[in-house]
């Protein structure tokens, strides 16, 4: 098994030999199976959690213990990828908030990182090894050039692609595979974990900014159909990191679905949202949208609700909205935000399988929870998750008992869901 890795506070990782690593599932630290550990993916980053002391086996007597030697470390991996146990530690109590990124168990052996994960997509658009810095410069700047006066443009090329590395707008920089579009400043959720607003008295800050204005359905228009005409495998996808909810903004959305497809047939056109108002999907699958992935962190409305703390909508209408989608013939996705421990309890792999047969659910993208998993658990009042199965278990489960729902971490591109969704899309 691998050793247990700790931080000495000054940038610099080592490996206690004496602790063979855990991982954490809920409030607990578990052994974790030596077929559960895969090398640390290219992408990944390793992060020192101040004011925690990993929690390891001891190798001579097999008991577990802390790590004195300093402070606790985890993983983030990158996408494509599912973490199966969180990093076990115990947190002391000045011991301040985490970021909001994924904090999935890590260890060292044979001169190696090692995290427990599992590879659940096979496309590659967010890959560390396909961007060329070079090459999405000179793309950045050709679409400032091209789009002079496109404040949309101007936010994904100078905000997200070169301020914040967004894999998504980068990937538009380069011409390829699936284009943000950003539409909503407002938000009528408001998120314990939004990456993109969080109130000045909280003591966690927002990973990037949000979106500062409405954009009109001609920049919208501008940009997106010659993404659609020109690159592979085209998606456009409404609904980003870096905005509110999009729903807010259907009726700008409509008429750009409406305007695009005077344009172009290509591609598809997809909607990431929290659901929440299915009168507006019916009316944005009548304009011609062919995609929906709703954000969940759970499947049961008590455990959705204390988190998201919805505005003037209840869970019942994300439920609703995935079932719309697919009485137009479209496909829907869930963004299901996996936190081991509690989306692997028995209770919530019951929910999910009612949500499945209620919707005739497409798709699970299996995405990490960035979150700090204590801060979580409190705010959300989880006392107890009671009996887990563990995330490769439910995984398995779910797929034998609907094998036509298809597992992934990505938007599918319409060549995708109307061809072979198994194929590998490593070539492209």
């Amino acid at each position: 098994m691998p050793y247990l890795l700790y931080s000495d506070g000054n940038g610099n990782i080592f490996e206690d030999t004496s602790l063979y690593a855990v991982g954490r599932a809920g409030w607990d630290a578990y052994p974790v199976e030596d077929e559960d550990w895969i090398e640390l993916p290219t992408g990944g980053n390793l992060y020192e959690l101040p004011g925690r002391r990993g929690i390891g086996i001891d190798v001579e007597t097999g008991d577990m213990r802390l790590c004195e030697l300093g402070w606790a470390v985890a993983a983030f991996i990158p996408p494509a990828h599912t973490g199966l146990f969180m990093a076990a530690y115990e947190t002391l109590p000045d011991a301040p908030t985490l970021p909001l990124f994924c904090y999935t168990a890590a260890g060292w052996l044979d001169d190696k990182f090692y995290v427990t994960a599992v590879r659940v997509e096979s496309d590659i658009r967010q890959e560390a090894e396909g961007y060329d810095d070079v090459k999405i410069e000179a793309g950045t700047k050709h679409l400032l050039a091209a789009y002079p006066h496109n404040r949309l443009v101007q936010h994904l090329m100078e905000n997200c692609c070169q301020t914040y590395t967004c894999p998504a707008a980068r990937n538009l920089s380069l011409g390829r595979w699936e284009c943000p579009v950003p539409t909503s400043p407002a938000c009528n959720a408001n998120c314990i974990g939004c990456i993109s607003f969080q109130p000045e008295e909280e003591t966690i800050v927002a990973t990037q900014d949000r979106l500062t204005f409405k954009p009109t359905p001609e920049e919208i228009v501008e940009f997106t159909v010659p993404h659609l005409m020109n690159a592979p495998y085209p998606i456009i996808s409404f609904g980003q990191g870096c905005e509110g909810e999009p729903l807010l903004m259907w009726e700008t959305i409509r008429e750009s679905i409406i305007e695009i497809r005077k344009h172009t047939p290509n591609g598809s056109i997809n909607i990431n949202t929290n659901g929440s108002k299915p009168d507006a999907v019916k009316a944005l699958c009548e304009a011609g949208l062919n995609s929906i992935r709703v954000s969940t962190n759970s499947a049961r409305k008590h455990i959705y609700t204390p988190y998201y703390r919805p505005n003037n909508y209840q869970f019942e209408d994300i439920v609703e909205s995935l079932k719309v989608v697919r009485s137009y013939g479209g496909w829907a996705s869930i963004n299901y935000f996996v936190f081991p421990g509690m989306t692997d309890s028995v209770e919530e792999y019951e929910a999910l399988r009612w949500l499945i047969k209620e919707t005739d659910l497409s798709m699970i993208q299996w995405r990490n929870f960035n979150i700090d998993p204590d801060w979580y658990m409190k705010l959300i009042d989880a006392q107890d998750a009671g009996e887990i199965m563990g995330v490769k278990q439910l995984q398995a489960l779910i797929k034998e008992e609907f094998p036509n729902v298809k597992y992934g971490y990505f938007n599918p591109p319409i060549e995708r869901i109307k061809g072979n969704f198994e194929k590998d899309f490593a070539h492209y």
